[in-house]
């Protein structure tokens, strides 16, 4: 079942015109965007995102501005309200997260913190 509740995740027409043209000669019906949280990083938690054949049992199944998005419940909580850019500078391309819930970064802007949980820090690695 899909949820449509545009609250937890949302996606840019930027992002999702990216990832459309990602997958534009996926025949798979059930590809979509993974996106999750992890401990590390000098904040303590760090963003992930793939592109994913299918979602697991412990995924909750957002749509998101036209695209499929697979987030694990541990998730959730972290990324609620957060939305997904995608940028094309001179300084390099890729997605973006702009999240509601990060009160701090780290300098090199890879992890973030919140106010509730701050995950537990690592260096970090570039």
């Amino acid at each position: 079942m899909i949820d449509s509740q545009p609250t937890v995740l949302s996606l840019t027409d930027a992002a999702a015109g990216k990832l459309r043209e990602l997958t534009a000669g996926e025949t798979n019906p059930n590809i979509g965007l993974r996106v999750y949280v992890y401990s590390g990083g000098c904040s303590g938690y760090r963003y992930g995102m793939m592109l994913e054949d299918a979602p697991t049992e412990a995924d909750r199944i957002l749509e998101a501005n036209g695209v499929r998005v697979y987030v694990d419940d541990k998730s959730i909580g972290l990324l609620q309200g957060s939305q997904i850019d995608y940028v094309d500078t001179l300084m390099g391309a890729g997605f973006t997260v702009n999240n509601p819930n990060a009160v701090a970064a780290c300098g090199c802007g890879s992890s973030f913190r919140t106010a509730d949980d701050e995950g537990s820090p690592k260096a970090c690695a570039h």
